[in-house]
């Protein structure tokens, strides 16, 4: 496929996009706005049914015990509650479901195998609650015959596993959504509901940007967690495990395409161990002047590129190496102070970003929200200016973020962060309040 036919792709897609009314409108263009709406996932049966043997096709390394990963996700929820508007993504597709072709090709789209052609029938006269529940959770197989009595699968909707780690699917980009390409097969089903949400809900009313999955029969790869929108006109994309050339080549078509004026920023991240998989995992924005990072990938490595490239009016204006991340985001107009994932010991930087001691999610600028179990990182944050305070005196009206200038809420999180991710892993904002920058 030639940049011309990739842009004619594009093209094609846009016009084929069904606008609504809408009352819940995309709308995100920074990390650190104060936030209004964010679709998040409980936890849900779909957790407990993973077995050891299945944890790597899982892309986890460890079962998670649903109970304490519930409750932890719980005090998740109730901060963000409390802040800004949460919408459930079942509650989301179940009102897709209802709407009888959005159910038809949902799962035409998802189950479009040889082996699934007599299920389909049969999910379609499922109610949409049901449906919901079978596509997010898994559908075991039936022993109702020889051949699925010896079946040594469990189920034949695969249970997904990954979805409460909303961010990796799409990504909210000013008033567009991007759709991602997934590394792993098994988490496709995740952006084929994301895509259907968007465009069909009624209560949204956006584009989406749906990347071609092959270019000269190379896979693209990107994926939420890789993708920053730090504003308007930047992005920060993370290349790796996740998210390849490709795949960010496949976006710098696109907006070329609309003819905007777009700077992307490019960190390259080491493709072991598997705490790197996202750029989230060593690098976060936290307020106008802060953010966290891994030290020795966003500021030591050598052999890890920063690539700067802008784009305007349909063509690339500047390609260029830059010195390190930071550094690239200060010619941009964004001298930002770095805060230590973990503090200066290798030690404990090392198993601080292990459990997504970088991971946190802004909820406006300078208040923050991430695991409690980081203590070392905390300690760095406490030492910047900001209050740290424990998520269920929050819940429970004992102190308010409005009181700080700059504050980090905690939340536990031991179980959630064995799943390989963090505060904003869990996260996908839809609507943010503009920053002044």
């Amino acid at each position: 496929m030639t940049a011309t036919q990739v842009i004619c792709t594009f093209a094609q897609l846009q016009t084929n996009i069904h606008f609504m009314n809408s009352n819940l409108a995309v709308d995100n263009f920074s990390e650190i706005g104060k936030l209004k709406t964010v679709i998040l996932h409980t936890p849900g049966q779909e957790v407990a049914n993973m077995t050891p043997e299945n944890t790597e096709k899982a892309l986890y390394s460890d079962i998670l015990n649903l109970s304490i990963a519930k409750r932890e996700h719980g005090h998740f929820e109730n901060v963000l509650a409390k802040v800004s508007e949460t919408v459930q993504l079942k509650t989301l597709l179940t009102e897709i479901l209802k709407i009888k072709e959005v159910k038809s090709d949902l799962i035409y789209d998802i189950y479009n195998l040889p082996e699934l052609e007599p299920l389909c029938e049969e999910l379609e006269n499922m109610e949409a609650e049901i449906l919901s529940s079978k596509i997010i959770e898994g559908l075991e197989i039936e022993r109702n015959n020889l051949t699925n009595y010896l079946n040594t699968k469990r189920f034949i909707i695969q249970p997904l596993h990954n979805l409460f780690f909303m961010r990796d699917a799409s990504v909210s980009i000013g008033n567009e959504v991007l759709i991602s390409r997934m590394a792993g097969s098994v988490r496709k089903p995740e952006t084929l509901i994301m895509d259907a949400i968007f465009k069909h809900h009624p209560r949204f009313g956006v584009k989406t940007i749906n990347i071609p999955e092959f270019h000269f029969k190379k896979r693209a790869l990107i994926e939420g967690g890789d993708v920053m929108v730090v504003r308007d006109d930047l992005l920060v994309i993370g290349m790796g495990a996740r998210t390849n050339s490709l795949g960010i080549d496949l976006l710098i078509e696109y907006y070329k395409s609309t003819g905007v004026n777009k700077h992307i920023i490019v960190q390259e991240l080491p493709l072991t161990p598997e705490s790197f998989i996202h750029l989230d995992m060593v690098f976060t924005i936290l307020d106008r002047e802060f953010c966290m990072v891994y030290e020795p990938v966003i500021l030591s490595a050598t052999d890890l590129k920063t690539v700067h490239i802008h784009i305007n009016e349909g063509s690339i204006q500047k390609i260029n190496d830059e010195k390190n991340l930071l550094d690239a985001l200060k010619k941009r107009g964004l001298p930002l102070q770095p805060i230590i994932c973990g503090g200066y010991d290798t030690w404990t930087q090392k198993r601080e970003q292990w459990h997504s001691g970088t991971n946190f999610f802004s909820f406006a600028p300078g208040k923050i929200i991430g695991y409690a179990r980081n203590l070392f990182t905390l300690e760095q944050l406490s030492d910047n200016g900001f209050e740290v305070i424990k998520s269920i005196d929050f819940i429970e009206n004992k102190v308010h973020p409005d009181q700080y200038q700059r504050c980090v809420i905690t939340f536990e999180g031991a179980e959630l962060a064995r799943g390989g991710g963090g505060a904003r892993c869990m996260t996908m904002p839809v609507a943010r309040e503009k920053v002044s920058w």
